[in-house]
């Protein structure tokens, strides 16, 4: 709801109030963001800023209140000049290279269609949106922020938009999305880095003074600093603390910076990267910033994750798999790698389709002349030598074993070894006269040039169509080095890493308007591109290249934060780990990978019956509880201290034994269902008791609560084997390895039916587990990277 009285604006979610003002200088005061509030005469003059003396060595903007300091003011959009010496959200150049603006508030409307960013990626969905229009003083330039309320949600969305209403060019060197002023205290600010294989770790820092940033410049959203962040006081948690968090529809190079300064405000300001960033608007034209989200929560950072994870699935995500439950793929990649050949993948696909698997895709290696990373990109025919019937036959063949087919692609690359580079050089993105460089041997195609998109849109086309694919992975794998476009003129140059960013929002327009029931998955590298703009096209992402079950806990469980479940896909491998070398259960690799878009990703024609009924089961058990996993509310139960190895760091210290990695609840949206998770780390002796205690279910219903009832491989008992075998049996020995096919450890049950208000108060107490002195029965095998599943059914009480 928007309100408005005596030029103060109020926007109103269901438990949220944004209040700023357009002072008698017309310049915009942010007054309030927080737990909703009543809006009157009296309030408004309790909110408005008191500023009835000049502070010392300050600038004044406007003589007709000349005991106002910019500086010392909580503004809505700042300007370089007029005494403001925090980072602007505007700055432009103009033609006497001039860069002080002086924006005035000119009058605002009120818009019932949510609308986008021009060419960019956005939100849609039932929201009103005000408005606000301001003109330059001495420039005829106009602009206009955009606030959208998603009232259901407790979301407000922001952009900015600079009209050229001059005779000029001028130069845009910086448009941020949304800029949040308020007073300055003990900010805590909680931000997600990483790398390759390691995305999304958390990291918290407190801000007293100075400036904190955090961005790309790797010309997508990235893997090293994910566009999502919190911040709030100091000491917010899960589920206390005022706290709020952004973040940017967009997919390419990003900035959020905090500043304190000395006169006691804060200021958040967040959008396109001013680095590598500039942007010339011709006269009539308009430039539009990407859009951003913002959310507030009373209650901790659970509450910021409920409000983003309603918001992605319901105003981000859209199309046919919006609401469809995605099928569970085999994905060749590990089993193959290059050495893809139609036998050899029929033999990988007959194998999926007896275990359960619904959806199998070929990955990399199967066009041009592609054996190995160094060739071929850009090359989108089928290889004859590898496919004899190309990928007709092959999707044909599939689909015929009861499954779908799916694809992979690297559309937006090519190598040099190539006939699409040979024949268009100056389609890659490189210097003139210059050594370009590569990454992964290959280089960016110019999605800037319109032959480019072009050439893309029906190359793609032609492979989705001849293949019949219902599913296509769409990877790409290197960051931007070398901003220059052949097509661009030289004045133009600073726009490249957006115009790309526009290029490839086109492409995937097109693509997926004309091929409307097939499921895009976006991959770069993992999750070098893990955003909402790439969620407005592709329903889900691979999280991550690493598929080893304890990094792949805590990357997903950074992605929690900001992102549903419902958009990552995680797949069960093999092990040792492909990534790590590490070995963990299978039943662990099932557990963390089932929260998400559960896939497989081994050798299935290399495992061994007993671990072909485990994926079976496994499988089985993913389909009846599908809808809960895929869509249902993420609770974080218990944060870990975020290190792979149970290692005892600052932020476990408070519980010296606690160990988990994850622990999990995912509650389906009426409540009836709920699967918990929890993932252990390395065992501590002698600490055998455990709890499970549930979030988000229903109090007043009852629930049965049980566990899946396993057995276990008797060697992971070493040589205790002999304290009770009437023989000695050497470790390992081949008689050890007889016994273990017949011999298995009984785990442990649980069942109870509880209310739920047990469930989320007290909890259950565990069974409890090995600890060094005996296997009695109902004992937990819950040793180092184990993991275990919790299921909750709502019941009828008799």
């Amino acid at each position: 709801m928007i309100e408005i009285l005596n030029h103060i604006f109020s926007l109103h979610t269901a438990h949220t109030s944004y209040v700023f003002h357009a002072d008698v200088a017309g310049k915009l005061l942010h007054l309030y963001y927080g737990e909703k509030i009543s809006i009157n005469k009296q309030v408004i003059q309790a909110l408005l800023p008191k500023q009835v003396n000049q502070n010392g060595c300050s600038i004044i903007a406007d003589a007709s209140l000349p005991t106002v300091c910019l500086d010392d003011s909580c503004l809505e959009a700042s300007s370089r000049g007029q005494g403001d010496l925090k980072e602007p959200f505007v700055e432009i150049e103009y033609n006497d290279y001039s860069r002080s603006s002086d924006f005035r508030y000119e009058g605002y409307r009120i818009e019932n269609e949510k609308s986008i960013p021009n060419g960019l990626a956005g939100a849609y969905g039932t929201a009103q949106t005000l408005v606000i229009c301001l003109e330059e003083r001495f420039h005829n330039i106009r602009m206009e922020l955009f606030y959208s309320i998603f009232e259901e949600c407790d979301c407000i969305t922001r952009y900015a938009r600079l009209i050229n209403n001059g005779k000029e060019d001028i130069k845009i060197t910086r448009l941020m999305s949304a800029q949040l002023d308020t007073q300055a205290f003990e900010w805590k600010i909680t931000s997600f880095h990483g790398d390759w294989t390691r995305e999304m770790n958390r990291y918290d820092m407190l801000l007293q003074a100075g400036k904190y940033v955090n961005d790309s410049m790797t010309g997508f959203s990235s893997n090293k600093s994910n566009p999502f962040v919190m911040f709030g006081e100091a000491d917010t948690g899960e589920d206390y603390g005022n706290c709020y968090a952004c973040n940017l529809i967009y997919s390419g190079n990003h900035r959020t910076s905090f500043e304190s300064s000395g006169h006691g405000k804060f200021r958040m300001l967040t959008g396109i990267n001013p680095d590598f960033f500039s942007w010339i608007l011709k006269p009539t034209d308009c430039f539009d910033a990407p859009e951003c989200v913002l959310t507030y929560s009373a209650n901790g950072y659970q509450d910021i994750s409920l409000h983003m994870h309603t918001f992605v699935r319901e105003h981000i995500v859209r199309g046919t798999w919006k609401y469809k439950e995605r099928p569970i793929l085999l994905n060749s990649w590990e089993a193959c790698y290059f050495k893809v050949q139609e036998q050899r993948v029929l033999k990988l696909a007959k194998a999926a389709s007896e275990v359960g698997i619904e959806l199998f895709v070929l990955d990399d290696g199967w066009f041009g002349k592609r054996d190995s990373d160094n060739c071929s990109l850009g090359d989108w025919y089928d290889n004859q030598d590898k496919l004899p019937g190309g990928l007709s036959e092959l999707s044909r063949k599939i689909r015929a074993l009861g499954m779908s087919f799916g694809i992979w692609v690297e559309p937006e690359m090519v190598n040099e070894d190539s006939d699409l580079y040979r024949a268009h050089p100056e389609w890659a993105v490189q210097i003139p006269n210059k050594t370009p460089s590569l990454g992964r041997n290959q280089l960016l195609l110019d999605l800037t040039n319109p032959k480019v998109q072009d050439y893309l849109i029906e190359s793609m086309s032609n492979v989705f169509t001849r293949s019949k694919v219902s599913y296509v992975k769409w990877d790409m794998n290197r960051h931007m080095s070398d901003y220059y476009s052949q097509t661009l003129s030289k004045e133009h140059q600073g726009e490249f890493a957006h115009r790309y960013i526009l290029g490839l929002y086109h492409i995937l327009e097109v693509l997926t308007q004309r091929f409307p029931e097939i499921l895009f998955e976006a991959c770069a590298s993992g999750g070098n591109r893990f955003d909402l703009g790439m969620l407005c096209y592709m329903p889900q992402i691979w999280a991550s290249d690493c598929t080893d079950a304890i990094g792949r806990g805590i990357i997903q469980n950074g992605y929690s934060y900001g992102y549903p479940q419902s958009v990552w896909s995680a797949h069960v491998s093999a092990c040792p780990n492909h990534q790590t070398l590490r070995n963990t259960p299978l039943e662990t690799r099932f557990a963390v990978a089932s929260v998400g878009i559960l896939g497989y990703e081994c050798n299935l024609c290399d495992a061994n019956a007993q671990e072909l009924a485990q994926i079976k089961e496994q499988i089985t058990l993913y389909k009846d509880w599908r809808r809960t996993l895929q869509f249902g509310q993420l609770y974080r139960l218990r944060v870990g201290n975020g290190c792979a190895y149970g290692c005892l760091t600052s932020a476990s210290r408070a519980i010296p034994y606690h160990t988990d990695i994850v622990h999990w609840n995912i509650v389906s949206q009426d409540k009836s269902k709920a699967v918990g998770i929890t993932l252990q780390g390395l065992v501590t002796a002698n600490f055998s008791h455990h709890q499970f205690r549930a979030k988000g279910l229903a109090n007043e219903k009852t629930y049965h609560f049980y566990n899946r009832i396993l057995k276990y491989d008797v060697r992971r008992m070493g040589d205790l084997i002999n304290t009770l075998a009437p023989i000695h049996i050497k470790q390992d020995s081949c008689l050890h390895h007889v016994i273990a096919k017949y011999v298995k450890l009984d785990g442990e049950t649980e069942d109870y039916t509880v209310p739920g208000s047990i469930l989320n108060k007290a909890g259950v107490q565990l069974a409890q587990s090995y600890a060094g002195t005996g296997y009695a029965q109902n004992t937990a095998l819950y040793q180092d990277f184990d993991a275990r599943m919790y299921l909750m059914e709502a019941v009828e009480e008799s």
